[in-house]
């Protein structure tokens, strides 16, 4: 299957149907991807450069651990010094995301217990071998993790797993792509992510085209996923339909996972949440329900974080999130920002616009 996606003499059927098309418009186009995945494979594989000059990709906000507040990772730090036996586990990306208090990477160097894990799963499984201690799992992510979040928890509550508890710091995708709109973004139509597309369907998306009149498509990963994604959106222009159309279809249904969904909305409640570098968007985050709190580690532990700074000067880390710029544009990027020195959450997160193009050498677009 990933062979036929990636197969040579289709895609460049595909570039030239593009072309024919962008042709056929006229006029410059502006989509924007909502996913580090998708940013991934179109910087990896040139996508760009493949494109006719009318036709621009935008990155939009699509990594969680680059949008996670300042505030939550200096809370957790300091829920840590509060009780230095705690063992906290989180992903590799979010270990070494920088704030003005430093990192978890920073806490384990000074002897606090600190683990990266794969998934979630890995911390339960922590949780179950250390029952002596507590175990917390900072928990950052779209909808895509916080569908195995709520199943882990679910086992937790009905296994009475009491020294297993988190830090939610999910996000939902949909309320940040409508804000970029709202504050003016111009956007043309949305490759929209297939992974978050599995847990919310179809429907999730609707509304956003229903109300913005603008259209999507849910699209695959592999590159020829991405440039049928390009096509139809070019289509959807030229006949001046303002759709949702399917792309991924071998993945994602139109309902979405029914089951995951159900679990999501039985333990957390949506609220507004603050992202970095972008402000608060109305309701986006996913905080558990009174009910469950004894398994998020904020009800156990008050802490007050005075509101830091997003981003060091000079980084324009907001703008490349929002779409307004690419990473070369940045001054930083390369020269002072790279991936072992690290300015901005979006260098350090391999789903991060800033490392993607770093790692590929897209140092000019």
């Amino acid at each position: 299957m990933q062979e036929a996606w990636r197969d040579e003499i289709l895609a460049k059927r595909v570039l030239v149907a593009i072309f024919n098309k962008a042709e056929k418009l006229g006029r410059e186009v502006r989509f924007m991807d909502v996913c580090g995945t998708h940013e991934d494979t179109i910087t990896r594989y040139g996508i760009r450069s493949l494109l006719p000059k009318n036709v621009k990709i935008l990155a939009g906000p699509g990594c969680p651990v680059c949008i996670t507040p300042v505030e939550d990772i200096v809370a957790m730090m300091e829920i840590m010094k509060k009780e230095p036996s705690i063992l906290v586990t989180t992903f590799g990306d979010m270990y070494r995301i920088p704030t003005p208090k430093g990192s978890f990477a920073d806490m384990k160097s000074r002897g606090y217990d600190v683990r990266i894990v794969y998934s979630i799963y890995d911390s339960y499984k922590l949780a179950l071998k250390h029952r002596d201690r507590l175990v917390v799992h900072f928990s950052p992510g779209f909808e895509t993790t916080t569908a195995p979040t709520a199943g882990m928890l679910w086992e937790a509550i009905e296994k009475k797993v009491e020294n297993f508890k988190i830090y939610s710091v999910h996000r939902l995708t949909p309320p940040a792509v409508e804000f970029l709109l709202e504050q003016g973004t111009m956007l043309d139509g949305l490759i929209t992510p297939g992974h978050v597309s599995t847990i919310i369907g179809v429907k999730g998306w609707k509304y956003l085209t229903s109300r913005y009149g603008i259209p999507q498509v849910i699209s695959g990963f592999e590159p020829l996923d991405v440039l049928i994604s390009i096509h139809m959106l070019l289509q959807m222009l030229i006949e001046g339909q303002a759709e949702i159309k399917n792309e991924y279809e071998r993945a994602v249904k139109y309902e979405g996972n029914i089951e995951a969904q159900k679990k999501i909305d039985a333990l957390f409640n949506v609220v507004d949440a603050k992202w970095r570098a972008l402000g608060i968007i109305r309701r986006s985050g996913y905080v558990l329900k009174k009910e469950y709190e004894e398994y998020e580690i904020r009800s156990s532990y008050e802490v007050n974080i005075e509101e830091l700074p997003d981003l060091e000067k000079g980084c324009r880390c907001g703008e490349v999130l929002r779409g307004l710029i690419l990473p070369y544009e940045c001054p930083l990027f390369g020269r002072v920002c790279t991936p072992r020195n690290p300015v901005g959450p979006c260098m350090v997160s391999y789903e991060g616009t800033c490392q993607i193009f770093y790692k590929y050498g897209s140092l000019y677009g």
